[in-house]
């Protein structure tokens, strides 16, 4: 069972976004108090070490920078704002949404970010820019922003508003979803974006989805009280997962482990995918296993390991 080991109580209201620095201990989330926060989560430490003030409502999503000390936020008030955590100052602000951006992302690798928002739109930006400096902006002097990020693509398909989008850890693929209750495919090339093909069965609005780290899957949750897994190549379901009583809201994979957390309205699951420990059989000093979807054949004499069956 998954013990409590903290609470950050400082935001006024509920919170929405939370995110780990993928190398430091550090936290950072967004709430409808229009405030993005930064703790540390250090035992001996704590506490909230600073707060980012610009937002004019509510914080949808957050995100650490895998490598610069930067952070996303997305708002409803239509802006995904990019911050220095060190000099904890906004030196991008994302304008062309026309309504609530409900998630906005870094690239796993590239200078990428992509949002989802309910003016029905994906849009992948470009902010290759703000490597090369941060703006010298006076407070409320947004227009030398502009030069620092642009919009690379965007991304028009779902028929209503779309809640979350997220980009694979390292194919040129966007996967979104959507209150049209899909699931959509994009794929991007240096000039250009489209769609691929849709995933369709959730019967709900669809509350996030995201890529397998590892395999050719795509996992989605929704406010049907469903966890979906798909088969990317094929687009069709392979596996679902149902709740009694609880929506689902959001969903997350581990960067290393096989395990998934999904949170819905009375708390969070935690799971895996796949088995770690083979189907296998022993007969005499032969061991016969599955691997990647091969029987395989291991003789525990001579050590030699070959595929038998696929």
């Amino acid at each position: 069972m998954g013990t409590l080991v903290d609470r950050f109580d400082e935001h006024d209201g509920p919170v929405r976004g939370v995110a780990i620095h993928p190398t430091r201990p550090l936290l950072v989330t967004g709430g409808d108090d229009y405030k993005v926060k930064v703790w540390d989560i250090r035992p001996q430490g704590r506490k909230c070490l600073f707060t980012l003030h610009g937002h004019l409502d509510y914080v949808r999503t957050v995100q650490f920078h895998h490598e610069m000390p930067w952070i996303i936020s997305a708002s409803d008030d239509q802006t995904i704002r990019i911050w220095n955590s060190t000099s904890r100052n906004c030196i991008a602000i994302l304008t062309g949404h026309s309504h609530y951006i409900m998630s906005a992302m870094f690239h796993p690798k590239e200078d990428l970010v992509v949002s989802a928002s309910m003016d029905q739109t994906v849009r992948v930006w470009d902010i290759s820019g703000l490597r090369k400096g941060t703006p010298q902006a006076q407070p409320g002097a947004f227009d030398t922003f502009d030069s620092f990020s642009t919009v690379k693509y965007v991304l028009e398909g779902h028929d209503r508003g779309v809640n979350y989008a997220a980009f694979h850890p390292s194919l040129p693929l966007i996967v979104s979803a959507g209150d049209d209750r899909q699931v959509k495919l994009w794929r991007m090339s240096e000039t250009k974006a489209w769609e691929v093909d849709t995933c369709r069965g959730h019967f709900n609005n669809v509350s996030s989805a995201l890529f397998h780290p590892r395999h050719e899957l795509i996992l989605s949750v929704g406010e049907d009280k469903t966890i979906r897994v798909w088969d990317m190549s094929r687009r069709t379901a392979v596996q679902t997962f149902r709740r009694e009583h609880d929506r689902f809201w959001v969903l997350t994979a581990h960067p290393e482990l096989n395990l998934f957390a999904a949170g819905h309205d009375n708390g969070l699951i935690v799971f895996k995918l796949e088995r770690e420990r083979p189907a296998f059989a022993l007969q005499n000093d032969i061991l016969y296993y599955i691997r990647d979807k091969y029987v395989r054949q291991y003789d525990l004499n001579t050590g030699s390991d070959v595929g038998v069956l696929s």
